[in-house]
């Protein structure tokens, strides 16, 4: 009877692991999501998981459902192998750039002969940047070109020692692109924008870190702990409408003129968050020093002021 009950349990145990286990197909990226963290692993190793207008399309599929996934709490991007990504796919040679088709979507800017077309990386970071939920970069390996600007829009940056970044744009004749140059001096400022991207060179993880461009450095097999580490401290302590207001309060305040624009949106947040039942739950569970069950979701509960912001047209 014991044995029974033990196999019992450890059946249910297995179907609540798999339960807890949720993995989807792409063609150029690793969808995985256990106990409420996604990983999302740029997964062309042969190419240094170099950047092509597939990655696009499996980066921004992935990023839409994460947004609409309750059970996704947090996000980490890494790349397979010894690489993060070494920037946009130069397979075809010097013409790599002649052509941005495959890095953009479908919508076109202008009219006529003057019709632009829209950088893939800035519609990846732009994506990013209106995303419900927490995004930690782990970088693994080479990150240069996009492959380090579509990192600017996360939230937090680990690397391995084993990292090398570098804003190559100036070396390879082209402009720096995925909005980074409205990112990159928001993080470690304008001179030192200027001369990562006048230079082009290719610096390391320490220059990184010391320009605070990364939060810390590791070793390559501590690496993706420590970001897990950061995913699970959200997933397991916090309320997640919380968690996404509170990111969409932070960037999208960065390009406010005054404080006040700020106080008419905290006014609005914490009258409306102080009303719902994870405002209550995480009083209560404080007080009688417990773990917090939360129940309001950002797929359902966000309240009515958001977004608060208008939508930008390309044009």
């Amino acid at each position: 009877m014991t044995d029974a009950k033990t196999d019992l349990k450890t059946q249910e145990a297995n179907s609540q692991k798999a339960i807890a286990k949720k993995a989807l197909q792409y063609d150029t990226i690793l969808y995985e999501v256990e106990d409420k963290v996604l990983t999302l692993t740029l997964n062309r190793p042969d190419r240094l998981n170099a950047f092509n207008g597939q990655m696009l399309k499996d980066l921004l599929d992935a990023l839409d459902k994460a947004d609409a996934d309750d059970e996704v709490r947090a996000i980490i991007v890494t790349g397979a192998g010894r690489g993060f990504c070494a920037g946009a796919d130069l397979a075809a040679g010097g013409d790599s750039f002649k052509s941005v088709d495959k890095f953009s979507d479908s919508e076109g800017g202008g009219s006529g002969a003057a019709k632009v077309h829209r950088d893939g990386g800035g519609l990846l970071t732009l994506r990013i940047f209106d995303l419900k939920k927490p995004i930690i970069a782990a970088i693994n390996g080479a990150a240069v070109g996009v492959g380090i600007t579509m990192t600017l829009a996360m939230d937090v940056r680990l690397a391995s020692d084993k990292a090398r970044m570098g804003f190559v744009f100036a070396q390879r004749g082209i402009a720096p692109e995925a909005c980074s140059s409205w990112f990159l001096p928001r993080i470690v400022g304008i001179a030192k924008s200027l001369e990562w991207v006048y230079s082009g060179r290719v610096f390391p993880a320490a220059e990184a870190l010391a320009e605070k461009l990364i939060t810390s450095i590791h070793e390559p097999d501590d690496l993706l702990p420590a970001a897990q580490k950061i995913a699970r401290g959200i997933a397991d302590n916090t309320a997640p409408l919380s968690i996404s207001l509170s990111r969409q309060m932070l960037w999208k305040m960065l390009g406010a003129d005054h404080p006040m624009e700020a106080h008419k949106i905290d006014s609005r947040a914490v009258q409306a968050l102080g009303k719902t039942a994870d405002a209550k739950e995480g009083v209560e569970s404080f007080l009688e020093k417990r773990p917090a069950q939360f129940s309001n979701s950002p797929s359902t509960d966000l309240p009515d002021f958001y977004p608060w912001w208008e939508d930008r047209e390309f044009s």
